[in-house]
């Protein structure tokens, strides 16, 4: 039977308020990428984050970013290495003190993108990554899209699991489109749907050209701060049932 992860951003509160239903969100996917502390969330959300995951049997993900919470995280920022890893180990580490149960790490937002991009931004993420993993005693997979990070995961010696995003639209290259680009973001459920789908049965995304891209993924996902966000992730999770396609973490 074929499986597959779908993830959200979730606890990004911003001043301790949610800018997302993470109630319903929990109940609908299989991992949750928690925010900690660096562009949103502070240590209750954590706990409280901590606390669904459990109640609804969802994989807990870390969800770190620059220290950058006046942009939420969606600015790149130039750090040296050792100060890249150390803001980084230490949002994994309060993470891990709010009570989650670390399964893997997700760079948020511009940090995502930047660890694509440069080696350096790279190799400084899975440096953080495996100073947690070795304190807690298993590798943590980092989840993310190609370029640089999937060598720096290699040679640090964590898993690496790409994934595609249901709620971005894509270029022809398989990146994102820039947010402030026209068609960055989907918001239709019944899209939305059906974009899981061709990506579970044929592992094709539709670009906004229309042109259709090879995207190999073990995970799918929805931004928890959408305004669909719910609608969305509800009739993804639908058509996949339906499907008979199992939703589950695969950490």
């Amino acid at each position: 039977m074929t499986s597959i992860d779908l993830n959200a951003d979730l606890g990004e509160t911003v001043d301790g308020v949610p800018t997302a239903d993470d109630e319903a969100m929990f109940a609908v996917i299989s991992s949750a990428n928690i925010a900690c502390g660096a562009h949103a969330g502070d240590a209750e959300s954590m706990r409280e984050a901590a606390d669904r995951a459990e109640r609804f049997g969802v994989a807990v993900g870390a969800h770190p970013s620059f220290p950058d919470t006046a942009n939420f995280g969606r600015v790149d920022v130039r750090m040296p290495a050792d100060e890249l890893t150390a803001t980084v180990a230490q949002q994994l580490a309060a993470l891990d003190a709010a009570g989650a149960v670390i399964r893997y790490v997700k760079p948020h937002g511009a940090l995502y993108h930047a660890v694509s991009r440069r080696t350096e931004d790279a190799r400084a993420v899975a440096s953080a990554v495996a100073i947690a993993s070795e304190r807690l005693g298993r590798a943590l997979p980092i989840l993310g899209m190609d370029g640089a990070i999937v060598d720096a995961a290699a040679e640090a010696g964590l898993p690496f699991v790409r994934e595609a995003f249901l709620d971005r639209g894509y270029l022809a290259d398989g990146t994102l489109v820039p947010r402030s680009a026209p068609g960055a973001l989907l918001d239709d459920p019944d899209a939305v749907a059906a974009r899981a789908v061709l990506l579970v049965d044929d592992g094709i995304v539709e670009t906004v050209d229309g042109e259709r891209i090879a995207m190999d993924a073990a995970s799918l996902c929805l931004h928890g701060d959408s305004p669909s966000a719910v609608a969305m992730a509800r009739a993804v999770r639908s058509v996949l049932d339906d499907a008979g396609v199992t939703v589950h973490a695969p950490w």
